[in-house]
């Protein structure tokens, strides 16, 4: 991790805490329950971590482009631009792994993007106007969002959260 000397080291050091803590509660969810969903028509397990991957991956290949334009595409055309390789994950340890090396090739792009680039302003899908920064600070609340709920469904599968044990120090 970098020194936090500007706003952009902010937010990279805030994706990566809520990001392992993603992975923490995945990886807290045995690989046969990873096609559990706690409703029909409700994501699974690895549908929900892929979810993450694929909203990440448009994150990152769309603030860190010159020509950000989240308008490019209809939404899952857009996520499809960017996700393919997401898409092809199949097992628990291969959505595991990539989703350590998109944080890691996400984080360096950002970073060869430069706080300048993330603080200019772009439109963004309700037809406003904010900064890339702001937008990804959007993301990571999502990704975060998502951490949230895999926290339920493995409370629905009667474990313990990774949070809840990190925090209980087990």
């Amino acid at each position: 991790m970098a020194e936090l000397t500007n706003l952009l080291e902010e937010a990279l050091e805030s994706w990566e805490g809520v990001r392992s803590g993603a992975i923490a509660e995945l990886r807290n969810i045995p690989a046969n329950q990873w096609d559990f969903r706690p409703a029909e028509g409700v994501r699974s397990v690895q549908e929900l971590a892929i979810h993450i991957l694929e909203v990440a991956m448009m994150m990152t290949g769309e603030l860190t482009r010159k020509d950000t334009n989240l308008k490019r595409a209809p939404w899952p055309k857009l996520l499809d631009m960017h996700a393919a390789a997401a898409y092809r994950l199949k097992s628990r340890k291969e959505v595991l792994d990539f989703m350590r090396k998109q944080l890691n090739d996400g984080v360096k792009k950002f970073r060869a993007a430069g706080e300048l680039h993330m603080l200019q302003l772009m439109e963004r899908f309700d037809a406003k106007f904010g900064t890339r920064l702001a937008w990804l600070q959007h993301g990571i609340a999502q990704e975060e969002y998502h951490r949230g709920q895999l926290t339920v469904y493995a409370r629905i599968l009667g474990i313990e959260p990774a949070l809840t044990k990190l925090i209980r120090g087990v």
